[in-house]
């Protein structure tokens, strides 16, 4: 007897009984045993993670900023990561987040990079362009990317214009001269808004660099996923250029005075 009643089909009826027809009798689906049926797949579960980036505007073009840790949990695994990405002639991406689904979007870039090299029609993606895109295709896959997936910085400089823009996995965007992402977005944030707002025509790449080391400092010293080793990235009429990574001069020698989590006494 057949136990299974997705099985049994429909009820017999008189022109079926008279004729002799019967249902097919269907067996158990059994799934596939091949190993590689089902291989692709998206990170339901994030495993190394990134920490803030940093995005401002100065006088010459955009600056951003990330470290190169990529935490294993919390586990400090990877210490040389860039995430920083050159994406055509004039635009740079900085990614907070799952760094799987970061190299996801690398690969689409560089596909679409592939794409309109080869229309030859005289035009190449900017930094809004890329913005726009990346946008769309965080919201269309909204559902596929995993919630530790953050945001990405959009920055470039074309036809002499500055862009510096914010996308994260909703597809939410805006732009600013100052962004910070991540645990940057609390602690980082109001710092640099305070030393850039109402100064982007007029600071220097070198007084850009420092704001942006100082933000770094302080991050590292309250994030407990960041690293004083990191990255910067400057867009200018030039073109793009991703630094060697840097160390920042760090001192814990405050530490040494801190005693429990209460008021400090003598």
């Amino acid at each position: 007897m057949d136990h299974f009643p997705t099985n049994w089909g429909r009820p017999r009826n008189d022109y079926q009984d008279a004729y002799g027809t019967y249902p097919i009798h269907q067996r158990p689906r059994n799934p596939s045993t091949d190993a590689f049926s089902d291989a692709v797949k998206r990170t339901q579960q994030p495993i190394v993670t990134g920490t803030s980036v940093l995005g401002i505007k100065y006088k010459d073009g955009i600056m951003l900023a990330a470290d190169n840790l990529a935490s294993y949990g919390s586990l400090a695994r990877f210490k040389d990561i860039q995430r920083l990405h050159a994406a055509g002639e004039s635009t740079v991406i900085a990614a907070s987040g799952d760094m799987s689904d970061f190299q996801y979007i690398q690969q689409l870039l560089e596909e679409l990079m592939i794409e309109e090299f080869t229309e030859q029609d005289g035009h190449a993606l900017g930094p809004a362009e890329i913005h726009e895109y990346l946008s769309q295709v965080l919201y269309a896959r909204r559902s596929k990317i995993n919630p530790l997936w953050n945001s990405l910085i959009v920055g470039g400089f074309k036809d002499g214009k500055k862009f510096l823009s914010y996308v994260d996995l909703l597809g939410t965007t805006y732009s600013a001269s100052t962004i910070a992402t991540g645990y940057g977005a609390y602690i980082a944030q109001p710092l640099l808004r305070k030393a850039v707002e109402g100064y982007e025509d007029v600071l220097t790449e070198e007084q850009a660099l420092k704001i942006m080391e100082d933000n770094l400092r302080v991050l590292f010293y309250r994030d407990a996923r960041s690293l004083n080793k990191f990255q910067i990235a400057t867009i200018t009429a030039d073109g793009v250029r991703i630094s060697e990574a840097r160390q920042l001069d760090t001192s814990w020698s405050f530490a040494e005075g801190i005693r429990g989590y209460g008021a400090q006494t003598q």
